[in-house]
């Protein structure tokens, strides 16, 4: 049994299949952990989603910014970006069950000893908070009011985690956390504005996973969305957007029960657009 940490794939199936069968990955014996934008912006989101799919329980999926945009796209309470390409999933006659699939995904996952995010960490919050605070997303998602949910999660403010936070400013700073943050004050400010690598962190904040006496600095957390910065494997810390969408590459890493990262696998794609968020 193997078990595998992918970044972000954004609806490149061609690249997908081919790593999956450059690591000669078995449903039947080895996990996959995709850590979150699954779709968007590649020419083949839907693909992806049914390849997924199909791999059943092998298959461990984060969700990003990108997949709940799509949800809450297809909900109606969100209008599609010109840059955006989901009409194949929102066209697609098998909908409902993507869709379906994609809202019972998690936020945060703590499996083989690593921490599993998106995009970061606020540096007050432990690996037990993270989960928590994912968890009240994803039962927001998952339930009655995901309408509701997918329509207040939109914007930038709240842009600093309270215990007190409740309601719709709760839930948003959690969702900002986890699939768009990036750069953040040492008192956990979170800044959305700059999008580029860390040589371009703004003045009085730092790369998330760089704050001091951040409380997650001794798990093992694994990322993706940020392909300004490449791979990155530090102890401790691994991110793993390689840009597959934006001409670069979809990478994936085995990593063992300890929480210890071993070889590294990569497949080529030829899709070239200008990165974005």
């Amino acid at each position: 049994m193997a078990n595998y940490l992918m970044g972000d794939i954004q609806g490149c199936d061609a690249p997908l299949g081919q790593l999956l069968g450059k690591i000669g990955f078995s449903p039947s014996r080895d996990v996959l952990y995709v850590l979150g934008d699954l779709v968007n912006r590649g020419p083949a989101s839907a693909a992806v989603l049914r390849r997924l799919m199909k791999l059943g329980d092998a298959a461990r999926c984060i969700l990003g910014n990108h997949d709940l945009h799509l949800l809450a796209v297809a909900q109606g309470v969100r209008k599609a970006r010109a840059d955006d390409t989901l009409d194949d999933v929102l066209a697609a006659p098998d909908r409902k069950r993507l869709l379906a699939w994609l809202r019972q995904q998690r936020l945060a996952l703590f499996e083989q000893n690593c921490l599993m995010i998106h995009a970061g960490v606020l540096p007050s919050w432990t690996t037990e908070k993270t989960l928590a605070l994912a968890g009240e997303v994803e039962a927001a998602l998952q339930g009655p009011e995901c309408e509701h949910f997918l329509q207040k999660m939109y914007g930038s403010e709240p842009a600093q985690w309270s215990d007190a936070l409740q309601g719709d400013a709760r839930t948003r700073v959690i969702v900002n956390a986890l699939t768009r943050m990036r750069f953040c004050s040492p008192q956990g400010v979170m800044e959305f504005s700059a999008k580029e690598g860390a040589a371009t962190t703004p003045a009085g904040y730092l790369p998330w996973f760089e704050v001091p006496q951040r409380n997650t600095a001794q798990v093992m957390v694994a990322f993706g969305h940020w392909s300004t910065l490449g791979l990155i494997r530090r102890d401790k810390l691994l991110g793993l957007d390689t840009g597959c969408v934006w001409g670069g590459c979809l990478s994936a890493v085995q990593i063992d029960s300890k929480g210890d990262c071993g070889a590294l696998f990569q497949a080529t794609c030829p899709q070239a657009q200008k990165p974005g968020a």
